[in-house]
């Protein structure tokens, strides 16, 4: 049993112990170099993966091929094409690692098939929908009604340290505004 997987799937919701050996059962260690994808674009998702260390940008790229960051997950986290998994449509998000990553992933139809028989890993789903549904609201109002100085303040506070690990245009493509403003903002911030 993972025991850092274990523990932080008991924070989002506490799970019984054969919940937690049944469960944990399902996910198997890869290791991803960077500049690996977990989830390509135009796939169709089939895993939920627990990063257990490292960080990945969850991305898409318009028709003229600008990429466009929508989130990092930073270790321990939950990372994985969500709406392809709940739909069984292509993804049109991809997520690709920025450092060394550790990743256990699991047959997501395999969880699924718990739920009926563990409600409690049934609720820990629901726990996750609800979840993303907030940090997505969340961003959203972020983006309409911050400046580019708070919303960088509060990628900094949400994100600790991640700024000096990843190239600087990354963040400026989750905020966005451009690597320029970015600079602008950083130069402001750290001379006053």
């Amino acid at each position: 049993m993972n025991t850092n997987l274990v523990n932080f799937l008991n924070k989002i919701s506490p799970l019984q112990k054969e919940s937690q050996q049944e469960l944990s059962g399902l996910f198997t260690l890869k290791r991803f170099n960077e500049n690996e994808y977990f989830v390509k674009e135009g796939t169709y998702a089939k895993e939920i993966g627990f990063l257990e260390s490292g960080i990945i940008r969850a991305f898409f790229t318009n028709d003229k091929d600008k990429e466009y960051n929508k989130q990092f997950f930073v270790g321990p986290a939950l990372i994985g094409a969500y709406s392809s998994l709940l739909t069984k449509k292509q993804t049109k998000i991809a997520q690709k690692t920025l450092s060394e990553c550790r990743v256990y992933t699991a047959p997501f139809e395999k969880i699924e098939a718990l739920y009926n028989k563990y409600h409690d890993i049934e609720r820990l789903g629901r726990k996750v929908a609800e979840f993303y549904f907030l940090e997505k609201e969340e961003k959203e109002l972020e983006m309409a009604l911050l400046d580019a100085d708070k919303r960088y303040l509060l990628f900094l506070k949400q994100f600790k340290g991640i700024d000096q690990k990843i190239p600087q245009y990354h963040i400026a493509s989750f905020l966005g505004i451009s690597p320029v403003q970015l600079s602008r903002i950083r130069k402001t911030l750290y001379t006053s």
